[in-house]
């Protein structure tokens, strides 16, 4: 079954089908991002996957084309201080939520990536694996990711000590001796930061 044709299967009874993906759960600095996506029934992009799965230049071209092509579309966050505040499983549902909510579309059912879905004011389902079973989700991944990503860049300029355009925020070798060097920015995650500070207490 093609992407597209996994969307089909759903439209039989909801006519308007939305995808919802997020990035950025597991970074230890910046916002998550969220979004959302409808096609009409008769679009399809090539070479359209799981954002994880394609390469930086192709995200970046099927960005463009998918923004070009939706029906609708939505790219939301849920800040550093939302995911301190509700923990970053519900900050990444409140972005889903919001990018969902602020289309002007509405859709008939939203597929949710993974294995639980926001509150919303329609139908949804999760899909474990979403990105790599519907078009509409994949397309959300690529936006969310992408965004996600411009985003980053953005902080390595304000903070260009940490290096984030290497590593987009995520726990790498580089990250962490960038922490142990400068401390914590006020876009980073404290309570993902708090195993690194008793390991860091620990040692010697």
């Amino acid at each position: 079954m093609t992407l597209k044709e996994f969307d089909d299967s759903y439209r039989e009874k909801y006519p308007v089908v939305c995808g919802c993906d997020e990035a950025g759960r597991g970074p230890l600095a910046g916002d998550v991002f969220a979004a959302a996506v409808i096609f009409d029934k008769n679009t399809v992009i090539e070479g359209i996957n799981d954002s994880k799965k394609l390469t930086e230049k192709k995200r970046e071209k099927l960005f463009d084309e998918i923004v070009e092509k939706a029906l609708d579309f939505s790219i939301q966050t849920a800040t550093v201080e939302e995911i301190e505040e509700i923990n970053i499983l519900n900050s990444a549902m409140l972005a889903m939520k919001r990018a969902v909510e602020s289309m002007e579309t509405k859709p008939d059912i939203c597929l949710i990536d993974g294995n639980k879905v926001p509150e919303l004011d329609c139908d949804a389902q999760a899909v474990i694996k979403g990105d790599g079973k519907s078009q509409a989700v994949a397309a959300a991944s690529i936006l969310a990711k992408v965004a996600r990503d411009r985003y980053m860049l953005e902080m390595a300029e304000k903070y260009p000590q940490y290096q984030f355009e290497k590593h987009k925020g995520y726990g790498t070798k580089l990250h962490y001796e960038m922490l142990d060097k400068y401390g914590a920015s006020e876009i980073h995650r404290q309570s993902f930061l708090k195993k690194y500070y008793a390991k860091r207490s620990e040692q010697p």
